[in-house]
C-alpha cells in the first residue's frame, strides 16, 4: 500500500511532463547534440587532410610559400578553438576560423592550377578526391544541424512546451549564420581539372 502511494504521484508527474513536452525536448536536444558531433567530425576530417595536402604541394611548388603558410596558420587557428555550440560568441568564432581555413584552401587550389605535374600526381589526385568529398559532407552535416536547431528552438518556444523549457532551464540554441542561403545546400567548388587554359606568351619577332 505504501509503495502504491509513492508510485501514484510519480506516475502523475511523468504523465504531466510528457503532456508538456518534456520527453520531446529531451529527444530534440539529443538530436541537436548528435548533429553537432557530426559537424565537428567532418570539420576535423578536413583539418586532418591539410598537412598532407600542404606537403604534397610543397614538393612541387615550394616557391608558393605564402599560400602554404596561410593554409597552415589557418588550420592551426582552427585547432586552437575550444568551441561551445551553446554559446553564440563561441560558435561565431568557430565559424569564422573554419571560413578562413576554407578560403585559404581555395587560394591554395587556385595556385595548383599553375603546376600540371602536381595536378597529375596520384597522391595529389587522391587528396583532391578526399577533400572534395569532405567539403560535400561538411555541407550536408551543417545543413542537418541547422535544421535540428531550428526544430528544437521552434518547439521550446511553443506553448505549452515553453513552460516546461523554462522550468528545466532549456534555452534556445545559437545557430550557424550564412551570408548566402545557397551555402547551406551547395558545397564549395573543388575542381582541379577544368581550369581555363593558360595563355602562352607571344613569340618574339623574328623567331
Amino acid at each position: 500500500m505504501r509503495l502504491l502511494t509513492r508510485l501514484i504521484p510519480l506516475l502523475l508527474l511523468a504523465s504531466l511532463l510528457s503532456g508538456c513536452g518534456y520527453n520531446a525536448i529531451q529527444q530534440k536536444d539529443e538530436a541537436v547534440k548528435a548533429s553537432w558531433s557530426e559537424v565537428l567530425n567532418q570539420y576535423k576530417r578536413r583539418a586532418d587532410l591539410v598537412p598532407n595536402l600542404v606537403q604534397t604541394v610543397k614538393g612541387f611548388a615550394s616557391q608558393e610559400e605564402r599560400v602554404l603558410t596561410e593554409v597552415t596558420n589557418a588550420r592551426s587557428r582552427v585547432g586552437q578553438i575550444n568551441v561551445n555550440a551553446d554559446d553564440e560568441a563561441s560558435l561565431k568564432q568557430f565559424q569564422q576560423a573554419q571560413g578562413e581555413l576554407g578560403s585559404a584552401l581555395s587560394r591554395l587550389l587556385v595556385v595548383t592550377e599553375n603546376y600540371p605535374v602536381l595536378k597529375s600526381d596520384q597522391n595529389f589526385r587522391d587528396l583532391q578526391a578526399q577533400l572534395e568529398g569532405t567539403e560535400n559532407r561538411i555541407t550536408v552535416a551543417r545543413g542537418r544541424y541547422i535544421q535540428q536547431v531550428q526544430d528544437y528552438n521552434t518547439y521550446i518556444r511553443s506553448f505549452p512546451q515553453l513552460i516546461t523549457a523554462k522550468i528545466f532551464g532549456y534555452q534556445p540554441k545559437p545557430n550557424f549564420t550564412v551570408e548566402n542561403e545557397a551555402q547551406i545546400s551547395n558545397a564549395p567548388a573543388v575542381d582541379f581539372g577544368n581550369a581555363p587554359p593558360q595563355q602562352q606568351p607571344a613569340p618574339a619577332p623574328g623567331h
